[in-house]
């Protein structure tokens, strides 16, 4: 018989998660998504669980995302059949479920360690980036790869995204930048900084010592970060109003990293590009990660029905040209209409998370 797809063991004062799909880089599906939210509720009451511990197998990464296959078959079954189940597909109830594990995880009354060692990317960030213990090691790469397959970010990207200091996280939206160690603690996805080597050590630490003091024994000053290195031009080029006047700033600030930026941005969905602007900017007045889950609820529904999304993963996941075609194929085109489709309610299908009275 196979292994499980997640790990859930209760051992020396400790809840372990053990995303357990190495050969995909623990992509995260469904039926993971529902075992580690039942463990969680369960572990809330159990006085045998002093600290959950979240890992991925392998050597690879702790989380390479979601499982975006089965997000492009609904979505292509959307597009060619004139499907509007939305919220009732299976990637909707996915999403549903997955957005609520990620605000309990933003909100869980015991300490949440998340060990980000590797490839932690799209639902791995959902995963691990709202922890109240985010570890990572010189092996980390972070990121919200979202616009490059015609989507937007998601499973609290953008309330993460959008508290990051200055304009660093719409840079990272916009273009997909990966975040070195340095870079997520600088951009507020991780707290620590511990060599991989000493993972092992740490784990055992866990077992015996509160999540603080034992992470305390391992952690290292933050490495440099490119990004608050690079906070001058960021912060003025990103602080523009549309994503037209992002690029045209870009374009014209005369940095080879400047250039590359602007380049990155217009090879992703321009429909996909104005959205995820808009969504980070209405997310920085969110009260709190619910507020943004729910407006992302609304903007992935939406996406799902999309020519856009289809060909984002086709072009990136199933054939593999890295040839998307866009439609619209240029941010100029891309109506106003477009942009507010994607935001309007759901109705009896609205994610509708709260926050805790104390927070209203």
């Amino acid at each position: 018989m196979s292994e499980p797809e997640v790990l859930i063991e209760v051992r020396d004062g400790l809840g372990l998660i053990t995303l357990n799909r190495p050969r995909a880089i623990n992509a995260l599906n469904h039926p993971m998504a529902l075992v580690i939210l039942d463990a969680l509720r369960e572990w809330v009451d159990d006085e045998r669980v002093r600290t959950v511990v979240l890992t991925g197998a392998g050597e690879r990464g702790l989380c390479a995302g979601g499982d975006i296959v089965a997000i492009h078959r609904d979505a292509k079954n959307a597009v060619e059949n004139g499907d509007t189940a939305g919220a009732d597909s299976p990637s909707g109830r996915f999403w549903r479920d997955e957005y609520i594990l990620n605000a309990l995880i933003g909100r869980y009354p015991k300490p949440y360690v998340a060990i980000m060692d590797g490839i932690v990317m799209g639902g791995g960030v959902g995963l691990s980036g709202h922890a109240g213990h985010r570890v990572v090691t010189e092996r980390s790469l972070v990121g919200m790869p979202e616009t490059g397959i015609g989507f937007v970010p998601d499973v609290g990207g953008t309330h993460l995204l959008s508290h990051a200091p200055g304009e660093i996280g719409t840079h990272v939206a916009l273009t997909t930048a990966r975040m070195s160690a340095g870079d997520a603690i600088a951009a507020g996805f991780a707290d620590y900084f511990v060599p991989s080597e000493q993972i092992p050590a740490l784990l055992d630490a866990l077992g015996t010592a509160e999540a603080d003091i034992a992470i305390a024994k391992f952690a290292q000053p933050a490495p440099v970060s490119v990004f608050v290195e690079s906070r001058g031009w960021i912060d003025s080029c990103y602080g523009a109003d549309t994503v037209e006047e992002i690029v045209s700033r870009l374009q014209n600030d005369g940095r080879a990293e400047a250039a590359r930026a602007a380049a990155d941005i217009l090879a992703k969905s321009p429909v996909a590009l104005k959205v995820t602007l808009r969504a980070l900017r209405e997310a920085r007045a969110d009260a709190n990660l619910e507020q943004s889950l729910n407006r992302e609820y609304r903007v992935s529904i939406a996406a799902l029905g999309t020519h856009d999304l289809v060909e984002g993963i086709r072009a990136q996941v199933i054939d593999k040209d890295r040839d998307p075609h866009w439609s619209p194929a240029t941010l100029a085109e891309v109506t106003d209409a477009e942009v507010e489709a994607y935001f309007r309610e759901l109705g009896a299908h609205e994610l509708g998370s709260a926050a805790p009275r104390d927070e209203r």
